[in-house]
């Protein structure tokens, strides 16, 4: 019959279109990239201060990605949706350094992760050591913003209110 096509050509056409997606789908865990943000900052959970040690080291993948005293913000990069980092704390200046490792999933629905590092530590839940980063504009950038009332002002001006 030559109107319809062969079954080895439907059949190779329906096991390419299922590589493509399963190509798809794993690019789509594996190649994921995320910013994710450290904080060493006091944090109040549930009526209850938890306040960060003097330093905290972040190493990742065996390199010093962040060293942050008290109050501090480090970030990194990554790929993938497991992250794992090594954590080295001295709980005041001059003491003793205590090496944790720290491992943890990264959601699918955030790009900037700020990961609270006293709380991830005190043992607390991921809705209170993990949170998502939304930058703000800075003063500057909020003088220079021109705040339009009128939808349609300057739209239709062709020139008809300038005086000569």
């Amino acid at each position: 019959m030559k109107g319809q096509p062969d079954k080895k050509r439907i059949l190779i056409r329906i096991a390419a279109i299922i590589v493509v997606v399963a190509i798809a789908a794993a690019m789509f865990v594996i190649g994921r990239g995320h910013t994710v943000y450290f904080d060493n900052k006091v944090l109040e959970y549930n009526g209850q201060e938890y306040k960060g040690p003097y330093s905290i080291e972040v190493q990742v993948d065996g390199e010093k990605v962040a060293k942050l005293k008290d109050g501090e913000r480090g970030m990194t990069t990554t790929m993938g949706q497991n992250f794992s980092m090594d954590l080295i704390i001295k709980e005041e200046k001059g003491g003793e350094e205590k090496k944790v490792r720290a491992g943890l999933p990264l959601p699918y629905n955030m790009d900037g992760i700020i990961i609270n590092l006293p709380a991830l530590l005190s043992g607390l839940p991921e809705d209170a050591y993990m949170s998502e980063f939304i930058p703000t504009p800075s003063d500057e950038e909020l003088e220079d913003e021109e705040v339009v009332t009128d939808e349609m002002e300057g739209l239709m001006n062709f020139g008809e209110d300038e005086e000569q």
